[in-house]
Parts: C-alpha cells; sequence; structure tokens
C-alpha cells in the first residue's frame, strides 16, 4: 500500500503559531512531535517508507523534508500552489502509478490526532482489502460524540456490506456539508451519519479513472503532465497547468458524484484539531479547567487555553479565553470562536499585515 499525507496549506486557524513558513502540520500543537512527524509514525508497519510520500507547497518543501528526514527527496511533492485536494490526490497518483499501476493508496491529511494507533491500523488494512477486491472508493467514518458543526457527514445505509477483522464496512448513502447546529443534532439521533474524517482508501488506477470521468478537465491536466515526468519540462509544465486548473475538493468533484463508494466505520481517538478549541479540549486540564504550556498564574479565571513558553502568563476574572504568544504577535479571543481566526487572518491580509502572516 502506498501512503499520500497531504500537507498543503498553512493552517490559519492555528495564527500566530502558525505562518506561511511554519506552517501547522509541521509544529507541536500536541505532543513532542510535530503533526506531520505522527502521522507518518502512525503508518508504521502498514506502509512503507519507501512507498510513503507527501504532497504540499512548492515553498514548504526543505521544511517538510527536514522534518522527514527518512523519506527521499523524491517522495515529497511540490505543488505551485494550492487547488484544494482533487488535483494534489490525481497529481500525486501519476507518481505512484509509475511504481505499481495497481497498488492501493491512502490519502490523508498531515494534520489529524489519533489516539489508539493500532485500531487505527486495523481500519486502514480493512480498507485496503476491500478497496482492492472490490475496485470501489473506500472512506473512513467516525462515529460522533456530540453534534459537531465544523465536520462534514457521511450517511451511510443500515445494513452492513462487509465487516473484516472486526471493522464494519457500509454503502454511503449521501455526503453533507458542515451542518447547522439543528441538522448535527438531527444527524446524531438518526444513527446513520458519520464525520467525515478526510480520510480515503483506493486502488490508484480507481481513483484516476474516477478523476477522468467526473472531472475530465482536471484529467487532461494530469496527462499533460505525466508525458514530462522524468524530463527537464516537469516542473514548467506542472506549474502552467496548475494555473489553468480549478481549486476543487475530492469530495466535492468524485465522492459526492460516485456510486461506487463505501465507508469503514473507525473508533481510534480521532481529531482533526481544526481550531484553538480542539486542542484545549485535547489538553491536560487544571483544578480550575485551564489548559496551558508555559507558566500560568490564574485568579478566578476559567476554561482556558493559554500558550506563551517564554513568559509568564497572569490571568484575572476571565473565562473561556485563547491566548497565544509568540515573538511578534499576541492573539486573545474567545475559545468559542476560535474558528474564526482564519476570518481574522484574512482581515489582516486585507489590511495589509503580511509581514504577520
Amino acid at each position: 500500500m502506498f501512503a499520500l499525507i497531504m500537507a498543503g496549506g498553512v493552517g490559519t486557524r492555528f495564527w500566530p503559531r502558525s505562518r506561511m513558513r511554519r506552517p501547522k502540520q509541521v509544529l507541536n500543537i500536541v505532543g513532542q512531535r510535530s503533526l506531520i512527524q505522527d502521522t507518518v509514525a502512525r503508518l508504521s508497519g502498514l506502509v512503507p517508507c519507501e512507498r510513503t510520500f507527501v504532497i504540499c507547497l512548492e515553498q514548504q518543501r526543505e521544511i517538510i523534508a527536514n522534518q522527514l528526514p527518512q523519506l527521499a527527496p523524491e517522495q515529497i511533492i511540490g505543488e505551485p500552489r494550492g487547488k484544494d485536494t482533487a488535483p494534489c490526490i490525481g497529481l500525486a497518483a501519476l507518481y505512484m502509478r509509475r511504481l505499481d499501476p495497481e497498488g492501493v493508496m491512502v490519502a490523508m491529511p498531515a494534520d489529524h490526532v489519533v489516539a489508539r494507533e493500532r485500531s487505527f491500523r486495523k481500519v486502514l488494512k480493512a480498507a485496503e482489502i476491500i478497496a482492492r477486491t472490490r475496485d470501489c472508493l473506500v472512506t473512513i467514518g467516525i462515529q460522533p460524540t456530540y453534534p459537531a458543526t465544523g465536520y462534514g457527514y457521511i450517511q451511510h445505509d443500515a445494513e452492513e456490506l462487509d465487516r473484516l477483522v472486526g471493522v464494519s464496512c457500509y454503502p454511503v448513502r449521501t455526503f453533507a456539508e458542515k451542518p447547522t447546529l439543528e441538522y448535527a443534532q438531527k444527524f446524531l439521533a438518526s444513527g446513520d451519519f458519520l464525520w467525515n474524517s478526510g480520510i480515503f482508501v483506493w486502488k490508484i488506477s480507481r481513483i484516476l479513472a474516477e478523476i477522468e470521468d467526473k472531472l475530465p478537465e482536471l484529467y487532461e491536466g494530469l496527462c499533460e503532465i505525466d508525458r514530462h515526468i522524468g524530463k527537464k519540462t516537469e516542473r514548467k509544465v506542472i506549474e502552467r497547468v496548475y494555473r489553468q486548473t480549478r481549486s476543487i475538493s475530492i469530495d466535492y468533484g468524485v465522492m459526492e458524484k460516485s456510486d461506487n463508494i463505501v465507508v469503514l466505520k473507525g473508533d481510534f481517538g480521532w481529531s482533526d484539531v481544526g481550531s484553538w478549541e480542539e486542542v484545549y479540549k485535547l489538553g491536560r486540564r487544571d483544578k480550575e479547567d485551564n489548559v496551558s504550556e508555559g507558566a500560568l498564574a490564574s485568579y478566578e479565571a476559567r476554561g482556558c487555553y493559554v500558550w506563551a513558553p517564554n513568559k509568564l502568563v497572569a490571568l484575572l476574572g476571565v473565562n473561556d479565553l485563547v491566548v497565544v504568544d509568540t515573538e511578534d504577535a499576541l492573539l486573545i479571543c474567545p475559545r468559542h470562536r476560535s474558528q474564526e481566526v482564519k476570518q481574522l487572518v484574512d482581515a489582516m491580509r486585507r489590511n495589509h499585515l503580511e509581514a504577520y502572516l
């Protein structure tokens, strides 16, 4: 099996720690290792190192390579610009196909947290078997634990299609975008909706055939790139094709349009760590329910997340805040609005504060 770790983007919701030159996936947001180092490590024993690929922005290749010295330079694929997940998966599939045209690939983001890695590998092994034997698209769904509005959802049939090594497999009925709280509560109550983890497994030949069928313009561009791989013109052609390629996710471009999809139910302590709020939930709380990285003094202050490893932070009479202090920037916001840090970063860009991004 091949692995594609999608490490594009910056992770703007984690500003001011996450920046263009030091994106979220190379930070130790949770634990001692970076998110991308954890992602590669949890594939150990399932995917050989030489079959592990990372795709990222071209300007981030060096920092990614420094994080993952066990990977050869050709295993880190650079995109000239981010165009969402469909183009990056298609591009990576071209390189993998040259090594094994009938190989199976798992595609996953670089910035997830998994608490139970053995269970995670068991689910992926079952997904590999199903993708290979049924030649279908496989996605991993997570059993919801609360009515989340920050995740997409997958609705599946009630009857199991298969069960491998204790992992349930269901035909997919439909995909749902991030819902309102009202709809999220209905999804949870129905019992047939799972969180969309953004982890996919399929044969390389199958995903390229699906892109050809559902996204013919993208496929045409990929074919042009394929003719130049290994030649001096390779980077120039990728740049030109990407300039003309529209941004589109694999979910919207392929998964929501295909009738050849199954979902495996995963239960391995998953979080996509999408905001400072999620980091707070994963952290170790003190007796006032505060989570801190660095020295914290608090009095009548509860439920705060503080990241300030180089100075003492003192909180008095405040609740449910995020405080993140870096060398050149300080973020303070209500915890429940930490998803909106992305909009704050957009506003900074409009106000010509790119030096801080």
